[in-house]
């Protein structure tokens, strides 16, 4: 007969903690009976961790559920404010500091720029004073803060705990390992398109898609490439740089070293750049952009269309390589509706290999949120998912 060795017995153990959680925080209260029969474990084992995280403060007993005869069984609340973390979420000019709860329910947000920081240590320290004031304004204490994430804008080693190149920051090889005393929190670190991936996976519009590619357009554009439910980053932790393919052969110059990099046609940077051009306003934001193409304004309409024709370009490339059920965008150009159907309309026009039915384009349900509530749920991915959703 076999045996399972402390090694099977501690991850089945794991699991199950974890199973458990998982159901909770969905159906946020239930006995151990119904527990016990939908995860089809046993009650003592259902038991043994419902006291284990009720003693832990995630749980509570919530009275009594009604009974054909016997005992009345007890009923077990998740309590998601038991436990919290932060979210880091840093751009080309700006750092998103964000407290969530085991909802990813934002609690508390603020902003600060990135200008007039010398080096990253700099950052942290600031980052390090704003986390302390938001747990002494919310009277949280430490020991209720599982970690911090950060999301950033470039290649990620996470098992090196490594920034090993950011372009648009302008900056390399920025090793997370030695923040942690200075946070006093365990620190993980995230691909800012890959945090909004596991965002969209975890909490927002791809809980119930398995297959898509989430492109990210901000300053710059990242993609995070989800196949069966997994993250996929390939060998060396870099998939999904389609931000950095060429549209533009020998085109603009681009920080990476390479020219006519996607990103610098069809990120929002651009195409407030190409608006400038055309208008010479300086200054102008995402919002104004789409107030003036509202009013049909020649040269907001003009940029519009060729900044359209960049993007679905990209789009198409993606497609053709990945062939995704789901394309979602994110980043803050996904707040505006009018992107939508004429982008639809530019990726799928004369394609002879995919159509509308086939492939669906969608728009982030988190918006600007994503890689900022991603970053927040990598503490989080210990307590509750079962196995890393990477590949």
């Amino acid at each position: 007969m076999l045996s399972l060795n402390s090694v099977d017995q501690e991850i089945i153990k794991d699991s199950n903690r974890k199973r458990i959680l998982q159901l909770l925080s969905k159906k946020r209260e239930a006995t151990k009976q119904e527990i016990a029969k939908e995860l089809e474990i046993s009650i003592p084992t259902v038991t043994t961790n419902i006291n284990a995280l009720i003693e832990e403060g995630i749980l509570e007993e919530a009275g009594v559920a009604e009974s054909t005869g016997g005992r009345k069984p007890v009923i077990v609340r998740f309590l998601p404010n038991s436990r919290y973390s932060f979210g880091v979420d840093f751009s080309l000019y700006f750092v998103r500091v964000a407290l969530t709860n085991l909802d990813s329910d934002i609690i508390y947000e603020t902003t600060f720029k990135i200008e007039g920081f010398s080096n990253m240590n700099e950052v942290i320290r600031k980052i390090e004073r704003i986390t302390k004031d938001i747990l002494r304004e919310k009277k949280i204490p430490t020991e209720k803060v599982l970690g911090i994430g950060f999301s950033l804008p470039g290649t990620v080693n996470e098992e090196k705990m490594l920034l090993e190149m950011a372009p648009n920051l302008k900056i390399k090889n920025i090793s997370f390992k030695e923040f942690d005393h200075i946070l006093e929190f365990p620190v993980y670190i995230e691909n800012e398109a890959n945090a909004a991936a596991l965002a969209e996976l975890s909490v927002g519009i791809a809980k119930q898609l398995r297959n898509l590619v989430y492109i990210s357009i901000t300053k710059g554009i990242g993609t995070g490439i989800v196949i069966q439910d997994y993250l996929y980053k390939g060998k060396n932790k870099r998939a999904g740089e389609f931000g950095h393919m060429t549209v533009v052969a020998d085109g603009k110059q681009c920080n990476c070293g390479k020219k006519g990099c996607w990103e610098l046609y069809a990120s929002d940077r651009a195409l407030l750049e190409q608006y400038k051009e055309k208008t010479g306003k300086n200054n102008i934001t995402l919002k104004e952009f789409f107030e003036a193409l509202k009013r049909n304004q020649t040269e907001a309409r003009a940029v519009w269309e060729e900044y359209l024709n960049y993007l679905a370009v990209g789009i198409q490339n993606i497609i053709l390589i990945l062939d995704p059920h789901y394309i979602v965008i994110g980043g803050e150009i996904s707040r505006y509706d009018e992107i939508l159907e004429p982008l639809k309309e530019k990726v799928f026009i004369e394609n002879t290999f995919y159509s509308k039915q086939d492939i669906k384009i969608m728009t982030s349900t988190l918006k600007g949120n994503a890689s900022l509530l991603g970053a927040s749920l990598l503490p989080l991915q210990k307590l509750f998912f079962i196995r890393e959703k990477i590949i």
